[in-house]
């Protein structure tokens, strides 16, 4: 008989899915793609099957249905069709999974309930998710379809870092406090951190620092998020892509009373066009560097601002923390950054934080550091791989069942 080995990642978004086929016996991906622009006149599907060149076809794809349909007719086409006896399972990424989901879940019609009504809380992202499993539990009813939650690895912040200090009747009543995002980013990228120091994730104190158009930092506490920036929704904390980050309330009273913005057109320009974007036009890290480099103003504005807000993290948490023994730079910016990395942690010697601008310099796709050999503080480049991630928690639930 068969072993069923293999798991099969879905991240569907609102216009897009992407996936992952994972053999969990060394890890390897057997095939990766995306699909875009789903509900749009042309849409495209890019298909990379493992050790062959990607395949491509621009096609309409008018909903989820049709697009993950066409995804499993790749996936058949290399011999790894959804009705493979190979397959375990299908993960899902989820992103809101509110206070009750603290680890992978197997998904039943009261799981998917409850994901439903967290939809409120999460409208731009559960709705796309939800769909996702839908489609995918009908093309394979028989098959464990598992959520793994963004959110779970933040729920062990204690109730005095999560909540907001407002009526408490008022915040449960609408379910306001910190959930946090990125999670098994974080969660993989702290494990990940202390394997590189040669030690057991429960002795190590780690920052990661997930820096992608979204951002967000987390103090992790030998293997326990103890604290994290994003709030109730991926708005609050850094200073990130297009989304601003920490901000007075009261800001948004005055664009509404004085302004006369309406709520939906706040929401779009905190969301939409602001951080980088609103400080200077750009969105990408490299382009602001360039500029900043040549000597535009606004670029230069919109880089120190990210990092101030960045440094200000990096010491809250280290109070938070007490001790550090690494701080982990992750996701597209703090992987390729070298610039942002070095200015987030200069003039920090005193709390043993140090950089080698040589290390710092080297473009790497592997785990690295980049402080010197005897730092108080090791600094590292570590990659992260959510839906390895993803895949992991899936198999591991699925196999314990």
């Amino acid at each position: 008989m068969t072993e069923a080995t293999r798991v099969l990642v879905l991240n569907a978004g609102s216009s897009s899915v992407k996936y992952q086929l994972i053999d969990m016996v060394d890890g390897e991906r057997l095939a990766a793609g995306l699909v875009e622009k789903i509900g749009e006149r042309t849409g495209r599907l890019v298909h990379t099957p493992h050790g062959a060149p990607s395949r491509e076809a621009v096609q309409t794809f008018p909903d989820h249905s049709s697009a993950l349909k066409a995804v499993a007719e790749e996936l058949a086409e290399d011999g790894h069709g959804l009705d493979s006896p190979e397959l375990a399972a299908v993960g899902h990424r989820v992103v809101h999974g509110g206070k009750r989901f603290t680890a992978p879940t197997v998904i039943t019609e009261e799981v998917l309930t409850e994901i439903r009504r967290l939809v409120p809380v999460a409208p731009l992202h559960n709705p796309a998710n939800i769909t996702g499993i839908e489609v995918a539990r009908s093309l394979r009813p028989d098959l464990p379809q598992v959520a793994v939650f963004d959110t779970a690895f933040h729920t062990t912040v204690p109730e005095h870092a999560a909540r907001y200090a407002i009526d408490q009747k008022t915040a449960d009543q609408h379910r306001v406090r910190r959930y946090g995002f990125h999670g098994t980013s974080h969660q993989y990228v702290s494990r990940a951190t202390a394997r590189l120091l040669g030690k057991d994730p429960a002795e190590v104190n780690v920052i990661v620092l997930h820096l992608g158009n979204g951002a967000s930092a987390s103090a992790v506490a030998g293997g326990v998020c103890v604290d994290t920036s994003m709030g109730l929704t991926p708005l609050e904390g850094l200073v990130m892509g297009t989304r601003s980050g920490d901000l007075d309330p009261g800001v948004i009273f005055h664009l509404h009373r004085v302004g006369g913005l309406s709520i939906d057109e706040i929401d779009d320009l905190l969301n939409r066009r602001s951080g980088l974007l609103g400080l200077c036009g750009d969105n990408d890290m490299r382009e602001i560097i360039r500029r900043k480099e040549a000597g535009d103003q606004d670029a230069a504005l919109a880089f120190d601002a990210y990092v101030h807000r960045l440094r200000k993290y990096l010491g809250g948490y280290y109070a938070v923390l007490g001790r550090v023994d690494a701080i982990a730079f992750t996701a597209g910016v703090g992987e390729n950054a070298a610039p942002v990395r070095a200015a987030a942690t200069a003039g920090l010697e005193e709390l043993g934080i140090v950089v080698d601008p040589e290390l710092n310099s080297v473009r790497s796709s592997s785990a690295r550091f980049i402080s010197p050999e005897h730092a108080r503080v090791a600094v590292a480049v570590v990659p992260t791989d959510e839906e390895l991630e993803i895949a992991q928690q899936a198999f591991a639930l699925v196999r314990e069942g």
